[in-house]
């Protein structure tokens, strides 16, 4: 009987080809061509850039457009049920890339252990949405500075981030991870305050002496092209297509898994600390929103609609309008400020992943070769 026993198979996953060591945590060899890729992300990068890589202008401006057609319960619930979605997802990207820290893993996964057409597919369509949301983030910039002024040449700015994004992702990733570093430490001291602010304001805390608490919650649901509870229903579900927009992130941790020193170290607290950044970062600004400004804001409305300009900018967020309803003077040119270094990050982010993406399709036959090549400071 002991000789049918077959022993356990040491070949390795074409996938990840060389050494790998599950002491240490670390893996000494990725895959044919993909060598000059420096594991050069320390812990606390990868740690601040779970926590913050996908906090972005979503988070702050776009998610005002939500209430007046869902309501706070709406959006509340919309935001808790997407990120039990992204829960599940984080744990799957949490095993799967952990084990085979690899170049563009869940894309690479999908041919890997599906089909050669399912990762074609999958490489194609993400690397596409990173490069696309590229520009969009820089004309958020410029429309973000026509808070203060219109007067800043549209090219100027075009051409200045273009520069400063070559310059983060072209020549060592030791730049883009410093970067995202600070930056991300920006983003969550930025919540933290609104936060504050929001808790504060409530209780009294502001100019007008307004307690107003849980006021705007005494109409929980909006109706929402259609009447009664058909109505409430589809408003749910357009608050959670707003949810489905605003919290991402996994992603994000897994391409940067082929960069980090000590992956099976490092990456594990990563995707944990994703959960709490869904828990407390996306599920708490829904609920706060709901708490300083109601649905049916005119400030607000004439916005959206169009009939006030600040479309974009930081006098679109709720935050700011809650701000100018309670008159308190210098926090909304602060929260505008902050929320451009959001706009930054993101776009950082985004090309990042959508040159690492590209570069992972090429080592799988996905695209030309020349992108498997990559400088010798990776």
């Amino acid at each position: 009987m002991e000789k049918d026993k077959q022993e356990p198979s040491t070949e390795a996953s074409p996938v990840l080809q060389g050494d790998e060591d599950l002491v240490r945590g670390s893996v000494t060899d990725i895959t044919s061509g993909s060598q000059s890729l420096h594991r050069s992300l320390r812990g606390k990068e990868v740690q601040l850039f779970a926590i913050g890589g996908a906090i972005g202008t979503s988070l702050y401006v776009q998610m005002g457009s939500a209430p007046p057609k869902g309501g706070p319960a709406g959006l509340f619930i919309a935001f808790v049920i997407w990120a039990g979605v992204m829960w599940a997802v984080n744990e799957c990207f949490a095993e799967m890339v952990s084990y085979l820290p690899v170049p563009s893993p869940f894309i690479r996964f999908g041919s890997e252990w599906v089909d050669g057409a399912l990762g074609f597919a999958m490489a194609w369509n993400f690397f596409l949405n990173m490069a696309i949301l590229v520009p969009f983030e820089i004309v958020a910039m410029n429309i973000m500075i026509t808070f203060w002024t219109d007067k800043v040449p549209v090219e100027a700015i075009i051409v200045a981030m273009i520069v400063l994004y070559a310059f983060l992702n072209t020549i060592t990733v030791r730049y883009f991870g410093i970067s995202e570093f600070y930056m991300s430490i920006f983003k969550v001291l930025l919540m933290i305050g609104l936060f504050l602010f929001t808790f504060v304001t409530m209780v009294g805390g502001n100019p007008l002496h307004d307690a107003y608490g849980f006021r705007y919650w005494k109409t929980p649901f909006v109706e929402h092209l259609a009447p009664g509870g058909t109505g409430k229903f589809l408003g749910v579900l357009s608050c959670l297509y707003q949810a489905s927009f605003s919290i991402t992130g996994p992603e994000y941790i897994a391409i940067v898994a082929a960069e980090t020193e000590n992956p099976r170290k490092v990456l594990p607290p990563a995707f944990r600390s994703f959960v709490w950044r869904l828990l407390v970062f996306f599920v708490g600004s829904a609920l706060c929103i709901g708490i300083v400004i109601p649905y049916n804001d005119p400030t607000l409305l004439a916005i959206l609609g169009g009939d006030m300009g600040g479309s974009g900018t930081g006098a679109a967020s709720p935050y700011v309008i809650a701000m100018q309803r309670l008159k308190i003077s210098g926090l909304p040119h602060l929260v505008n400020a902050l929320i451009m270094t959001s706009i930054f990050s993101a776009g950082n982010g985004l090309l990042y992943s959508a040159a690492r993406t590209l570069h992972g399709m090429s080592l799988e036959g996905h695209a030309p070769r020349i992108f498997a090549h990559c400088t010798k400071k990776g």
